[in-house]
């Protein structure tokens, strides 16, 4: 017996980086894990081959985290499939980097919709199937706690709000045994900030531990978090950043 056996897991944008290796401890650890992916359906596919190759179980879901039917009928199909959701991970983001004064609304728009609503909607669709101690973890941001470079005010204002949410959210499940929390990663080496750029290079000097994450590192404080020794543990917003917000 693992530690998530008889689980079913949903992570949002779970076919690479961050998403990923949280789809590949979940089901590492037990649990059968549906994901969604927006445009990657080759990508998604081979990370269920790989999973089935091992002997779990995962199924992939197209469906954009704007989207809000789009992502309530992937929530109820896979509950439909599996027969129910135990964990919700909420994955999905996006970063649009920009000085107020020439931010586009359109990308302000995004922003909140994937970064915020989404969260809100996809934990709304996993309850519906969710039962006792049940566990809804959110993918924020360091940033959350500490901007200290120009351009991302909105991106600090999406990742901020998940704070009062999942503060709110613990108090509305808590008589259901529900937890709730957020974690916050700081930089994490994917193909999106890879530890090689200039860019990367810059904020090391910000931390305590001077190097990017690993994508697997940030996996294993969900595992945690969706497991029965965080039993205890909701409302929280966790910083996993190497001392960026120290």
């Amino acid at each position: 017996m693992t530690t998530l056996s008889n689980k079913i897991a949903f992570v949002t944008g779970g076919s690479r980086g961050i998403g990923a290796a949280i789809v590949r401890r979940l089901a590492r650890d037990g649990a059968a894990v549906a994901f969604t992916y927006q445009s990657s359906g080759a990508v998604a596919q081979e990370l269920v081959e790989s999973i089935q190759a091992e002997g779990g179980r995962a199924k992939a879901y197209q469906a954009d985290a704007a989207d809000a039917s789009a992502v309530t009928r992937a929530i109820n199909d896979a509950a439909a499939h599996f027969g129910k959701i135990d964990i919700l991970v909420n994955n999905a983001g996006v970063l649009f980097l920009g000085a107020v004064d020439e931010f586009a609304l359109e990308d302000f728009d995004k922003t909140f919709a994937v970064n915020v609503r989404a969260i809100f909607v996809a934990s709304k669709a996993a309850l519906a199937h969710m039962g006792e101690g049940g566990r809804i973890i959110n993918i924020g941001s360091t940033n959350a706690d500490r901007m200290p470079f120009a351009g991302g005010a909105a991106y600090a204002m999406s990742k901020s709000a998940l704070k009062g949410l999942v503060q709110g959210m613990a108090r509305d499940l808590g008589p259901k045994n529900i937890t709730v929390n957020n974690v916050q990663p700081g930089p994490i080496d994917t193909d999106m900030n890879p530890e090689d750029s200039d860019f990367a290079k810059s904020l090391h000097g910000l931390m305590a531990l001077q190097r990017h994450g690993r994508p697997e590192e940030i996996a294993g404080m969900v595992a945690y978090l969706a497991g029965p020794d965080a039993g205890f543990v909701t409302g929280a917003s966790l910083n996993i950043d190497g001392g960026f917000a120290a």
